[in-house]
């Protein structure tokens, strides 16, 4: 492969080619003209060594700036962008230098803007409450912030250090939770002192290669106030719901002793009656508390979905949409049973007419979806984003438990319920749940 010539290297190459044909030219006219003419053809060629020396003495400050120019190119690629070139002259060279100018000028603004982003996020993750760690394939911690390094080191660096090796020396609340895997919850401390800490975790590639990203967030404060939102909420719930029916038990009973008092017994049936559907009523929402606060671990067995469907059927009236699946599932029956007719008496209760309310049920590999249909009112977003919060009701009557109650049937067969608005009016409440094959 032959070498790189440089511009100056053949400027000299060809001003001695020339002067060498120059000479030669001369040598070979003196001997066939007279001395004038070799005098002229003399002249000629110094004439032309001396263009050639000036035009290599021209092209010299161009070759200099060709030389800074792949200095500076280097430069930036290096990262650094504080050089800049200067031409005097207002050519095209000097379009080049204003051009590479502008260029280095723009990298060192862009350079700058993102050392201060760094900075800022930096300054961010360093200082936010929830502990991060970035730990590479081999399960050794390649970053950590100050939240994290005071959980797991006692504030000293934990960069290089094996995440497997940290965790073995944490609370073993933490150690069970990462042996889990993926997202949740777990305590540490007892009493007064105990935490609650969020597990996040996350695998992404990094240049590459597969890396981790471990979150650890504090929602003790969160929680506790979460808490007593929730108590103030149940004893206002309760208090109403019990003002409601001892207020006219109360009456009642007063009315029924001033009957007897006057000897009045005919309309003590009626008093006594209504006595009585108000302690049943109490009865009923004492006992809806109850249930979901004692809800026991289901005990799965195997349901046919015609006969759940008649025993349903023979609660409250719905419409079937398709077929049902020939699969049995395997549910807890009485819990399953009893998370279905809490949202199919909530269809009824939109608004919507009876014959509108439809069970759908469909089968997908791995998952089992019920959904239930209805053409009432529909849901605003608010109400969409608290429905399924415990004792939140929309109802002057309502507890806020039978969504919330068909909520924690699902989680505990390892569903999700979600409810979504329908095209046309309505809404979807879905159930999912999972099924092996």
């Amino acid at each position: 492969m032959p070498a790189r010539r440089s511009i100056a290297g053949t400027l000299a190459l060809a001003s001695a080619g020339i002067a060498a044909v120059s000479v030669g030219l001369a040598m070979w006219l003196a001997e066939v003209f007279d001395s004038r003419f070799l005098a002229a053809c003399v002249g000629i060629g110094t004439g032309l060594l001396l263009s050639l020396w000036l035009m290599r003495r021209a092209v010299r400050p161009a070759l200099s700036l060709f030389r800074a120019l792949a200095g500076t190119a280097l430069s930036y690629r290096d990262g650094d962008f504080s050089f800049g070139l200067r031409w005097p002259h207002r050519d095209e060279l000097g379009d080049l230098v204003a051009a590479h100018n502008e260029l280095g000028g723009v990298l060192r603004e862009q350079r700058l803007g993102l050392v201060q982003r760094e900075l800022l996020l930096d300054t961010m993750v360093q200082n936010t409450p929830v502990a991060m760690l970035l730990v590479a394939e081999g399960g050794h911690v390649v970053y950590a912030n100050l939240a994290a390094r005071r959980l797991l080191n006692d504030g000293r660096r934990i960069e290089g250090l094996s995440l497997a090796a940290l965790v073995a020396a944490a609370p073993p609340a933490l150690s069970e939770a990462m042996d889990r895997g993926g997202d949740g919850l777990f305590q540490v401390g007892e009493g007064d002192e105990e935490e609650v800490y969020h597990l996040a975790r996350r695998g992404f590639r990094l240049n590459g290669r597969p890396h981790e990203l471990v979150l650890l967030r504090q929602l003790t404060t969160e929680l506790r106030r979460q808490e007593v939102q929730t108590w103030k909420k149940v004893i206002r719930v309760i208090s109403h719901e019990l003002n409601n029916s001892l207020a006219p038990v109360a009456s009642l009973a007063h009315s029924g002793a001033e009957l007897v008092r006057r000897g009045q017994h005919e309309r003590l049936e009626s008093i006594f009656g209504m006595i009585e559907e108000r302690a049943r009523h109490l009865e009923g929402f004492i006992r809806g508390y109850a249930r979901f606060a004692k809800l026991p671990a289901p005990r799965l067995e195997a349901a046919q979905w015609p006969l759940l469907v008649d025993r349903l059927r023979s609660q409250i009236p719905f419409g079937l949409d398709g077929a049902l699946p020939e699969d049995p599932l395997r549910v807890d029956v009485p819990q399953f049973e009893q998370a279905l007719l809490n949202l199919i008496k909530n269809a009824h209760e939109s608004g919507s007419s009876p014959e509108e309310v439809v069970l759908r049920v469909r089968r997908s590999p791995g998952l089992l979806r019920v959904d239930v249909l209805d053409r009432g009112t529909g849901m605003s977003e608010a109400v969409l984003a608290n429905a399924l919060v415990p004792f939140y009701s929309t109802k002057r009557s309502g507890t806020g438990l039978g969504l919330a109650l068909a909520r924690e049937i699902a989680e505990a067969h390892g569903g999700r319920i979600g409810l979504a608005n329908r095209e046309g009016g309505g809404l979807q409440v879905s159930l999912v749940l999972p099924v092996s094959e």
